[in-house]
């Protein structure tokens, strides 16, 4: 009989931890063998209500179960007194395809997926120093990829820039408490990336807020709010100048990341062939080479992210006898 598993449950079992990273990182290794099936992201928008719902699901060999996730947003709710994004994880047996738990998680699992990809990128494309590290947006996600790059590199100040400056002060508030170091709000975007030697953008914007002419020596930037035809974090021309730019997945960055909004722009070719972060995992294309590169990473969220951290969330919920059996 499958188990029902409770936000409070999976929270209690799962956190951003540097097993959660390297249950992504594996992920997005195996998505780089070939074997994976990963179809495209299912999208429904849902203008009349200000809604959308997305679909996510892959097949990793050597996994026992498979997860289809629902992602539904809609962003008139907190007039109701809700929230706007929520959400679970159905898991499957891969051997049977019967139902094993359907995961309430309410998107706290894709939080914690998404920080942990941060983190993969950051391991293999920030510089080995970075003294001060930035982020542009002031919201829960801006907070988790902050902590899931200090797993990664131990940066000695961060700055933080938001549109909302209470948000930004807020941000700075809790982010310092939560990490025990200097947080300063910038006064722009570019003071942000000017002064820092890896920036995290994490916005729903939908115009560049990143500039080209603001790169320098030794910079990284993680591009992760990009998920959808209408956004766009970064200038076009940042793909073409970066000494490298990688993706997690080629064909959702062209249809839904940075890399549509630079092909529309003009600013790469139609041939352009960038890596994706789990070749770099495997060991078949290379990461930063050098301190002085500028390095992209545009992440969009894959299916195969799911799938890895239900599958960890599932072991460590069994093991602890959490769960109400259904059916």
């Amino acid at each position: 009989m499958p188990l029902i598993l409770t936000e409070t449950e999976l929270r209690e079992c799962v956190g951003l931890d540097a097993k959660a990273v390297e249950v992504v990182e594996g992920a997005f290794r195996a998505l780089a063998g070939g074997d994976v099936v990963m179809p495209p992201i299912l999208s429904m928008a849902i203008a009349q209500k200000h809604g959308e719902v997305d679909v996510k699901t892959a097949y990793v060999p050597g996994l026992a179960h498979f997860a289809v996730k629902v992602s539904p947003g809609f962003f008139d709710n907190p007039k109701r007194g809700l929230p706007s994004l929520n959400g679970l994880m159905l898991l499957f047996d891969a051997d049977t395809g019967l139902l094993a738990a359907v995961l309430l998680d309410n998107g706290y699992l894709t939080d914690i997926r998404t920080a942990a990809a941060g983190a993969v990128a950051a391991r293999h494309l920030a510089p080995r120093k970075v003294r001060a590290a930035g982020v542009i947006g002031a919201g829960l996600q801006a907070e988790l990829q902050v902590k899931a790059l200090r797993l990664e590199r131990d940066f000695e100040r961060l700055l933080v820039w938001a549109r909302n400056d209470a948000s930004a002060k807020a941000y700075a508030a809790r982010m310092g408490e939560a990490l025990g170091l200097p947080v300063d709000i910038a006064a722009s975007p570019q003071e942000v990336v000017r002064s820092a030697q890896c920036v995290v953008t994490a916005t729903p914007s939908r115009t560049p807020l990143i500039r080209s002419e603001w790169l320098h020596e030794g910079l990284h930037i993680t591009a992760m709010g990009s998920d959808a035809p209408d956004k766009n974090e970064l200038d076009p021309q940042i793909i073409a100048c970066a000494d490298r730019f990688v993706c997690d997945r080629v064909s959702q960055s062209l249809l839904l990341g940075e890399m549509r909004a630079a092909r529309a722009a003009g600013a790469i070719e139609e041939d352009f062939a960038p890596p994706e972060l789990g070749q770099i995992c495997a060991g078949d294309k290379p990461g930063r080479r050098d301190e002085a590169e500028v390095t992209v990473c545009d992440l969009t969220g894959t299916g195969v992210q799911d799938t890895a951290i239900a599958s960890h969330a599932f072991r460590l919920a069994t093991q602890r006898g959490f769960g109400t059996l259904i059916g």
